[in-house]
């Protein structure tokens, strides 16, 4: 399956490389799949779209879609670096009459993940792939390629009646927005800096961090505050459009505060402002994800802020010698 022109995957069926054009039978695929587990369809399109069109991800080389006889699009599957380190997420997504896809394809993205760390100068490959707590059959399909339970992602909501109000700043306390690269930059560097303790953190310089959100159709550079202590970039906060389409909602894709700023409330503070400008923009609530084994009180924090859990994600991983 690694071939770039379209083979033969089994008797009926025609493997080739995901176009751009393919985004709508992707969609449709895992919405398919996703309603089945969760009972809802949990990607956008302009999700799918992103992803193919991600910096990071490689057409030619990271992914590929099966067709059955009928030309209906029957399984997706992939293999994306996270920056230049040893870290590599995969997906298999495979229609309920095709199961027998299925095994083929898990090699196929594990074999290409250990490639792409081989590729960047690393011996191993630390492969992750994230699966609905609800999904059983794909849990045990990674158990028995040597996936293990590794952490939990919580999504969390906060609903918003008709107005939500504006926190004050402190006294000494600034919020700027990414609309300059001057704060994309202090942002940039108060996220790698806050974030480096977290699961699954990479490095990534500004140009790939921001190469790679700009990519994305959800990404509103407005919606990026900094807050500056007596001048000092001490916390940040990147909302986007992500969750606006299907459910009208705002979304806090990264919150991060230096360590030598926390505990003064800032992460509370840039949580609020954030709730509170979602309101503005009719948005009927606010979704982020937390690690469950965050190095920092972040659930605490969500939960005093009035989210709750609606949806876990599971990441099971292997390491793989290269």
């Amino acid at each position: 399956m690694e071939t770039t022109e379209a083979t033969a995957t089994a008797a009926g069926y025609l493997t080739r490389r995901p176009r751009a054009e393919d985004a709508a039978d992707i969609h449709e695929l895992i919405s398919l799949c996703d309603t089945q587990v969760i009972g809802k369809a949990d990607m956008t399109f302009d999700d799918v779209a992103d992803q193919l069109n991600e910096p990071s991800f490689d057409r030619e080389s990271d992914g590929w879609v099966v067709h059955d006889g009928t030309g209906r699009l029957v399984a997706w599957a992939w293999a994306c670096r996270k920056g230049g380190g040893d870290n590599v997420d995969i997906d298999v997504v495979v229609h309920p009459g095709a199961p027998e896809l299925t095994g083929a394809l898990w090699d196929t993205v594990i074999e290409r993940a250990a490639r792409i760390a081989a590729e960047l100068g690393h011996d191993r490959a630390v492969v992750d792939i994230g699966l609905y707590r609800e999904d059983s059959g794909k849990r045990a399909i990674a158990s028995a390629r040597g996936f293990a339970a590794a952490t939990s992602f919580i999504r969390m909501l906060v609903d918003h009646g008709p107005s939500v109000p504006e926190p004050a700043c402190p006294p000494g306390v600034t919020i700027h927005h990414g609309t300059t690269e001057q704060v994309r930059r202090e942002g940039h560097a108060v996220q790698q800096a806050g974030f480096a303790e977290h699961f699954g953190f990479t490095p990534k310089d500004y140009d790939e961090w921001y190469a790679d959100l700009d990519s994305s159709a959800s990404t509103d550079w407005a919606q990026l505050a900094v807050a500056r202590v007596d001048g000092e970039p001490a916390a940040m906060l990147l909302g986007t459009d992500a969750f606006a389409g299907d459910e009208n909602s705002g979304y806090v894709r990264q919150l991060a505060v230096l360590p030598a700023f926390r505990g003064r409330g800032l992460g509370r503070l840039m949580l609020r402002k954030a709730f509170a400008a979602d309101a503005r923009r009719g948005r009927v609530g606010t979704y982020l994800h937390v690690d469950a084994n965050n190095s920092t009180p972040a659930l605490d924090l969500y939960l005093s802020v009035g989210m709750r859990q609606v949806l876990a994600i599971d990441v099971w991983r292997r390491t793989v010698t290269v």
